[in-house]
């Protein structure tokens, strides 16, 4: 039996219905209401409060790790509690943990590689996915295409390798069914660097209208990302690692072809596998 945490999120809901499709016994953790197929458990726990993850480890061979919060407290007691049950944890990490040298967006990272130390010290078997930017966080200008025809947003040349959920969960299904990825920190990338004009010209082709790229400024960005919520410090971490990216763009690589067997989706690709989301 898999356990996958962040199984209504996007990643972790690309693991659960791989690891369906393979056959493989999977959990869900939910905090509240869900609706999976019949042959999915779901069984309610959250990971801010160790003591109530007992029943959905129970019988857990390996766990499918997202963590949630901006920070790692609390991830030493939950990393406690899945060693009690679980051999093997697979844990999303993020391709800016392990730099040399500090760099802006480095708040972003710090969690990631506290909990990569925590686990890695924990006996656990272990495997790191280290991600590029998610496709999906293109899903936040959704309500803007629909409604307006428009994106608005800073930094329209900024090129990265964005990867699609499935190429990342294809990965982590290998990582947690196999033992090809035992105590490796895979780097995970999209096959090609693509700006931000681009994606929003590629999500206008997959819905059938075109969608324009209006460039805004950082500081503006900024106001924006807090009046909608976003913590202060996280926008204050992910803009300037966003203009460090102009000048040092993320390589690209083909782990997720070596790894799978398939090369890694476009974002073209993705574009059309969630055109619905911006219709």
């Amino acid at each position: 039996m898999i356990l996958v945490t962040g199984a209504t999120g996007k990643v972790g809901g690309a693991v659960v219905t791989q690891l369906r499709a393979a056959g493989v016994p999977v959990r869900a953790l939910v905090r509240g209401e869900s609706d999976f197929p019949e042959d999915v458990q779901a069984v309610r726990g959250d990971l801010g409060d160790p003591a109530s993850l007992g029943a959905a480890l129970e019988g857990v061979d390996s766990v499918f790790l997202v963590w949630p919060f901006l920070s790692a407290e609390g991830a030493s007691e939950v990393i406690d509690v899945i060693g009690k049950h679980a051999r093997r944890v697979v844990y999303l990490s993020s391709a800016g943990v392990g730099s040399e040298k500090e760099k802006p967006g480095e708040a972003i990272t710090m969690f990631h590689t506290e909990l990569e130390r925590l686990i890695e010290a924990s006996g656990l078997e272990w495997t790191a996915l280290r991600p590029t930017g998610f496709a999906g966080n293109t899903l936040g200008w959704a309500e803007e295409v629909r409604t307006t025809g428009a994106v608005q947003a800073p930094l329209a040349r900024l090129a990265r390798p964005l990867i699609h959920e499935a190429d990342i969960a294809a990965v982590a299904v290998q990582a947690l069914t196999t033992d090809a990825l035992l105590g490796v920190r895979p780097l995970l990338t999209g096959p090609e660097l693509i700006t931000q004009e681009q994606q929003v010209a590629l999500i206008g082709e997959a819905i059938g209208r075109p969608v324009r790229f209006e460039e805004i400024a950082l500081d503006e960005a900024a106001e924006q990302m807090k009046a909608a919520g976003y913590p202060a410090e996280l926008v204050e971490a992910v803009l300037p690692a966003q203009a460090e990216l102009l000048d040092n763009p993320e390589p690209v690589n083909d782990e997720v072809e070596r790894i799978t067997g398939t090369p890694a989706r476009s974002f073209q690709e993705w574009a059309v596998d969630h055109a619905a989301d911006f219709r």
